[in-house]
């Protein structure tokens, strides 16, 4: 069984100040490998592939693996503060060495050690970098004793931690538990990491504020799937564009059908960025061949108090539903309406 620690900020604790100065090789972020989703990367050690089960690297027949972890960019100032060497004696870790390592995006604190878990023992490295914006974890650990992968091997490895700048779309939804066969000329906002797709509408004059609800959107996929699509609705409406369309695949639900109308209801509330909101449709329906339920309202824009139209789909299912929510300006709503209804009925579970 893989043991990985350094979880949290206040577990990476070391106990030495010796501060010795690495020059790591510089890598191209396309020279490394990069696990599906994730903007950090590296050229893992010669037997280990990427992981099917979390972000990073394994090789299961050795219990070797490297787990890479993406944090905010803050983080890293934070993690220097509370580096203790009580913290990882409680965990069984050992620290041997602590050096400063020179990345070719930033700077990074190199912690070497070892550790004994459930009477294994493991060689450890944990590297925390700091990029422009975000802070990069990565922890590795190979059994002790063990030839084949050896100190000089995983310095290397490590040495070619990249950053990319973006994830590329076609990777992002292929993430997703569901697909969309009929984007309808919408364009895709932003990809909450498996859970949600934004898609917007935007024209050209009033293409100013997606990388705002883009950010925020990034910020609420760090949340449980339910909240995430909460955050997501607060940015359905927002900077000018005449409509944006939020689909989440959400586990749970109501588990009696007399009781879709209410959830319905609930759901809907929870939608922001709007007011004066008088519900004009409220009835289920089956979507796709599975039952749904759809509520539409008249509201305003809450911060240009311009007229606009609110649509949710709830779609029941395989243990969750599909959520699916849009707002676009009233004016031209009835062609906007038969679009979102084409990006609706095109949607698909994986």
């Amino acid at each position: 069984m893989i043991c990985i620690s350094f979880r949290s900020a206040r577990a990476l604790a070391v106990f030495a100040v010796l501060a010795l100065a690495v020059q790591a090789a510089p890598v191209r972020a396309e020279e490394a490998t990069f696990p599906p989703g994730s903007r950090v990367g590296l050229v893992p050690p010669p037997g280990m592939a990427v992981s099917k089960t979390f972000d990073g690297f394994a090789d299961p027949a050795k219990d070797a693996a490297i787990l890479i972890a993406v944090l905010p960019a803050g983080a890293f100032a934070e993690i220097e503060k509370v580096l203790d060497t009580d913290a990882l004696k409680k965990q069984g870790v050992t620290v041997e060495k602590r050096e400063s390592l020179q990345l070719s995006f930033g700077r990074g604190i190199l912690l070497i050690g070892r550790q004994v878990a459930d009477k294994a023992h493991y060689r450890k490295w944990l590297l925390v970098a700091s990029a422009n914006d975000l802070t990069a974890m990565v922890t590795v650990q190979v059994p002790d004793p063990d030839d084949s992968y050896t100190d000089a091997a995983l310095r290397a490895s490590l040495a070619t931690l990249a950053v990319r700048a973006t994830v590329p779309e076609a990777e992002e939804l292929g993430l997703l538990p569901f697909e969309v066969g009929d984007l309808a000329g919408f364009r895709v906002d932003d990809v909450l990491r498996g859970r949600a797709l934004v898609l917007h509408d935007v024209p050209a004059a009033a293409d100013t504020g997606k990388d705002a609800s883009k950010d925020a959107s990034k910020d609420a996929s760090k949340d449980a799937s339910k909240e995430a699509s909460k955050e997501a609705n607060k940015e359905t409406n927002s900077h000018g564009v005449e409509a944006r369309m939020l689909i989440a695949a959400v586990p749970g639900g109501p588990p009696e059908a007399d009781q879709r109308a209410e959830f319905a209801r609930l759901m809907f509330n929870e939608i922001g960025g709007i007011k004066q909101v008088r519900v004009v449709l409220s009835e289920p329906l089956r979507i796709n061949g599975q039952p749904g339920f759809q509520t539409m309202a008249e509201a305003q824009d809450v911060r240009t108090g311009s007229d606009v139209r609110v649509i949710q789909w709830l779609r029941f299912g395989g243990g969750g539903y599909l959520q699916m929510v849009a707002i676009g300006n009233a004016d031209g709503w009835t062609a906007m309406l038969t679009r979102l209804r084409a990006v609706r009925d095109s949607v698909e579970l994986k």
